[in-house]
Formats: structure tokens, sequence, C-alpha cells
């Protein structure tokens, strides 16, 4: 991805550990984020990998040419060596140069607040990670928002309180992020 030439971001699980600076759990899978309008980019980048995009939950080739519109936002590549990574299609905004949520357009974020750098890495933001992760929170979810709840500043965590407030006002976390303190 060096030489990807776009935006791109290392999100989910992995991005937890890059903003806190240490691994929290085990990870069972790499997930990059990469905007919706680089996809021919990310595409060119696949050559000689197996890759598949995946539409109403099952797998199916992604044509060298073909253009992934929504609902259509995962993608998946496999080498003959084993490995394996799973791209997210994020959408944006290039006009306001916002990141803008799948799931509810009117959630957004500036791009240079959505994708972070510890310097080695370029990282999903955590808030929206969280944010992610909170449509459905798991186990593992419930993990990562423990271990960053700390560590946001007051503005990522209003953000964020205010993204899961706007789609489920009673969700747990809303209540949470309301009693802490953010400020380091």
């Amino acid at each position: 991805m060096n030489e990807f030439g776009a935006r791109w971001a290392i999100a989910g699980g992995w991005a937890i550990d890059l903003f806190l600076g240490f691994p929290t759990r085990p990870h069972a899978d790499v997930d990059i984020a990469v905007l919706r309008r680089d996809q021919h980019r990310l595409r060119a980048r696949l050559e000689g990998a197996l890759v598949s995009k995946v539409a109403a939950r099952r797998l199916s080739p992604w044509g060298s040419e073909e253009l992934l519109v929504s609902p259509v936002h995962e993608v998946h590549a496999r080498w003959t060596d084993g490995a394996h990574l799973e791209f997210l299609l994020n959408e944006d905004d290039p006009v306001s140069a916002e990141w803008v949520y799948r799931r509810d357009a009117r959630i957004r974020r500036s791009l240079d607040d959505t994708f972070h750098h510890n310097g080695e890495f370029p990282y999903l933001a955590p808030e929206v990670v969280l944010l992610y992760k909170s449509k459905a929170p798991g186990p593992k979810d419930e993990a990562d928002f423990t271990s960053v709840r700390p560590r946001l500043t007051s503005e990522q965590c209003k953000w964020l309180r205010e993204a899961i407030a706007s789609l489920s006002p009673a969700h747990r976390w809303v209540e949470i992020l309301v009693q802490e303190p953010y400020d380091r």
C-alpha cells in the first residue's frame, strides 16, 4: 500500500491498537480502509491476487474493470502464499473533504480527522472504528471500546456520542461517553 497513491488506513481492531500504541487482543484479520472513489487504483494494486467482492453476504469475483457501487463495500484479496487482506470501501464527499458514514450520510467527519498516522502506519480514527463497532457490539467490540474510551479527547468523545445517539439514542455507550472526562 505504500505506493497506493491515495488515502488508506488500517481499520478495525488493528486501528485501535495502532492508536493505543500496543496490542490489546488477538486479531483474526487485517482490514484496510480506502475511499470508494479510489477503487480502480486499489483493483490495479491487487493484480496477482484472487480478488472477491462481498455482495449479499457472498463472495464473488471482482472483475478488473468492474465498478463497485453501494451497498457493496467489502473486498477480499488472497495471494498464492496464503496472505489475505480485507478492504473496506469508505464513502466520502470530495467537495467538503469529509468521510461519510455509509449507514447514514448525515454522519460525517473531515477526512483529515478520519485518517490518522502514527509515524509508521496510517490508521482509521478510533472514534470512527468504534462507530462501526457500535452497530451490534460483541465481546471484541466491547473490549475495544473499553480500551479506547479513556484515551479519547473530549472532541472525539462528543463526535462518537452524537453519531451513535443519532442512530440509537438508547445505546449503552452513549451514557458511558457522557459520564467520563476525556481531556488529558
